[in-house]
């Protein structure tokens, strides 16, 4: 039994070794953590349960049987945040660049099964190179049963995806219909084609970083919801997210302890809304004054700036923020806008957070860009997510609402709860 015991404590070292000593270095020297140090700060101490470590591949074409590791480049489980459970995968770029194959795509499918028919949110660490050529459609057919189960989790459990290295071609689908995605600076990147594709097909020039770094997807596609300095950052912000979050469409969020009294006064608030109507003021000062303690998780931040949205206390629960942002645009609602503040509305809906919206807004932005743009049916978008949602809707003007963004801001017409003026 010694013998069974010890030899079996030696294929999980070697399975936790993943692509080996020299890789991990490699990996550290890019000033990246691999993906088991990833899951050791993202969850609770000693709170991982790993699924399938002993799995390998099955492919024996192109010399691959030669070329097999224990996990198949994924790491795959469950463990606590804050003692609430989730389920979570994390790619190993050491095994093979993290390349997905048929047993790895099954291997995260198995948890995302797990996942939808318990309730319990999920969360993927991305860090591969794309599909594993080797093994054809079998790899493709893979992500297909990935991107299925995302669609099945989808305003059922919260999908949550850190980008902590690169992220290209079909691997890009899946984080695209999970509900946040955030990436590291310098490191990671989204991609439909590659740099050098890019170069072949359309002669342009572009770094990995000009085409789908963070700044970029954070700054100007909105495909990322945040950037983050380094992996601890981004892992440390994810906890923090977790705590607004409820386990599943079926739960509420957790009420945390307040101690901040929800009849204080509060100055700021008296004296924020400038005399002159033309000038500007920072509504984000407005939210941290509602805000118990002052805390504010800021959801797409550097993106449409002229619209506020993120997650906040009041009372100890859970609310989501909607608030126009005078200091940008005036605050009009433009393209951009409308979609940041469409999807945070239909997420606080589909899991049950109540909405506080925060309106100043001259209207839609003028303009032929806007108007090419689709600046009809992207605002539209925000009036739909506005009108069919059903949780709580409170709605305060802190100065004016004109035209038809009047009616898109949570107005009384579309069901708004409590309107203050």
């Amino acid at each position: 039994m010694t013998n069974i015991l010890a030899e079996l404590e030696a294929k999980r070292a070697q399975a936790r070794l993943g692509g080996g000593q020299r890789r991990i270095d490699t990996q550290h020297a890019k000033g990246k953590l691999t993906a088991r140090e990833r899951l050791t700060l993202l969850l609770d101490d000693a709170s991982f349960e790993e699924w399938d470590m002993f799995v390998e591949h099955r492919c024996h074409d192109f010399g691959m049987e030669q070329a097999k590791v224990p996990g198949d480049g994924v790491v795959t489980g469950y463990g606590t945040i804050s003692g609430r459970p989730v389920f979570v995968y994390s790619q190993d770029f050491t095994v093979l660049g993290g390349s997905l194959s048929e047993t790895h795509a099954a291997k995260i499918c198995k948890i995302m099964d797990q996942a939808i028919k318990t309730g319990i949110p999920l969360i993927g660490l991305n860090d591969s190179g794309g599909a594993r050529i080797q093994e054809g459609v079998a790899s493709l057919g893979g992500y297909a049963e990935v991107f299925q189960r995302n669609v099945l989790a989808s305003g059922v459990v919260p999908q949550i995806s850190l980008i902590m290295g690169p992220c290209a071609g079909g691997a890009v689908y899946s984080p695209a219909i999970t509900d946040f995605i955030f990436m590291v600076e310098g490191s990671s990147y989204m991609f439909v084609t590659g740099p050098d594709v890019v170069k072949t097909v359309t002669h342009e020039d572009l770094t990995a970083e000009e085409l789908g770094g963070a700044k970029m997807h954070s700054r100007q596609s909105g495909v990322s919801h945040g950037a983050f300095a380094n992996d601890i950052e981004m892992l440390m912000q994810t906890r923090a997210l977790m705590g607004y979050l409820p386990l599943s469409n079926r739960e509420d969020a957790p009420v945390v302890p307040c101690h901040d009294p929800v009849d204080r006064p509060s100055a700021v608030l008296d004296a924020i809304i400038p005399d002159n109507a033309n000038t500007p003021y920072d509504m984000r000062q407005v939210v941290l004054q509602i805000a118990d303690n002052g805390e504010f998780f800021e959801i797409h931040q550097n993106f449409a700036a002229n619209i506020i949205v993120g997650f906040a206390r009041i009372d100890g629960k859970t609310v989501g923020i909607v608030g126009n942002q005078p200091m940008v645009l005036a605050g009009c609602l433009d393209i951009n806008a409308s979609r940041k503040a469409a999807r945070f509305v239909r997420f606080c809906d589909a899991f049950n957070i109540p909405l506080v919206t925060l309106v100043d807004v001259p209207g839609f932005m003028p303009g032929l860009a806007q108007e090419t743009g689709g600046i009809i049916s992207n605002g539209a978008k925000l009036l739909f997510a506005y009108a069919e949602a059903t949780v709580p809707k409170v709605t305060l003007i802190t100065r004016k609402a004109y035209g038809g963004a009047y009616d898109v801001m949570a107005s009384k017409h579309l069901r708004g709860d409590v309107n203050y003026a």
